[in-house]
């Protein structure tokens, strides 16, 4: 049974260059252990943010769209053990920073892994590619979306993009979502709100709570994430119990920091049956065309 209420954690991760693998450790377990300090249960890092990884490549290969993915695979397994051993050492559950996998079929995906305290871990790929992903960078759309069960709730993850399409966020909610988690990277202001007001108009259209986390700072090393813009931000339905606009609790527009919430997850649940309006059940009143 999940619990009714628990604390979130979303990152404004800074990405930065990093000197070798141990240093990537290091800052990552800094982050880790602050959140869990703070009593965080559940840890949002946000899309992307595993591109600080090619500061650790060659420089031919850095400098390359497609020889840096390609070099990023050779990582992968370490990536993977850090996050079990301290998503497992610190009893949390989560979310790494995404970051590009290349499938047994030669295609990359931008996936995201999602990690237990138990020691088990899940993953969940883009749906939707942006421009460049697509037309310049060759990541590609991966398989389709899962509700993952975690220790606290029921959650499902929109990478970026993704939270700007509706249908994939009720697909998520139809499947029993409590909470959606929204990883984003944007290297502009108007990328950045095109997410926000797509996690919040989420919340309100399924009346759940939306998480977005983001990345900060600048990265001259990396051509994807050489500037990097947003805020972290919670979010739920306008209605009986919530903030009037919605907005739970949201960071310093980009600056490095973990935002914290606390979720009462009984109360969404109310909202959808006994809310100023019902916009869950009224979700098929849309006619359809």
């Amino acid at each position: 049974m999940a619990r009714s209420t628990l604390r979130v954690a979303a990152a404004q991760y800074p990405v930065t260059p990093l000197q070798d693998w141990s240093t990537f450790a290091g800052k990552l377990e800094q982050w880790i252990a602050e959140a869990a300090g703070q009593g965080a249960q559940l840890l949002l890092f946000p899309e992307y943010g595993a591109m600080e990884l090619v500061t650790l490549l060659a420089p031919d290969q850095r400098g390359d769209l497609q020889r840096q993915i390609l070099g990023l695979q050779s990582l992968l397994p370490d990536y993977l053990a850090l996050y079990t051993e301290l998503a497992r050492r610190y009893q949390v559950t989560v979310v790494a920073a995404t970051l590009p996998v290349q499938l047994a079929t030669g295609r990359f995906v931008n996936r995201a892994h999602l990690f237990l305290p138990d020691g088990n871990h899940h993953h969940q790929d883009k749906q939707i590619m942006t421009r460049f992903e697509n037309e310049t960078w060759g990541i590609q759309a991966g398989a389709g979306l899962r509700v993952i069960d975690t220790p606290h709730a029921r959650v499902g993850l929109l990478i970026c993009y993704d939270a700007e399409f509706p249908l994939l966020a009720r697909a998520l909610c139809e499947q029993g979502a409590q909470i959606l988690l929204v990883p984003s990277c944007t290297d502009r202001l108007a990328g950045y709100h095109r997410v926000r007001i797509g996690a919040q108009a989420r919340a309100l259209e399924n009346q759940v709570f939306t998480v977005q986390s983001c990345t900060v700072g600048e990265l001259p090393e990396s051509h994807t994430i050489d500037s990097n813009v947003g805020a972290a931000g919670f979010f739920a339905p306008p209605d009986i119990g919530f903030p009037d606009n919605g907005i739970i609790a949201e960071g310093e527009l980009n600056q490095p920091q973990w935002v914290y919430a606390d979720l009462e997850l009984a109360r969404s649940e109310r909202v959808r049956s006994r809310g100023q309006v019902l916009n869950w059940r009224d979700w098929q009143r849309q006619p359809r065309s």
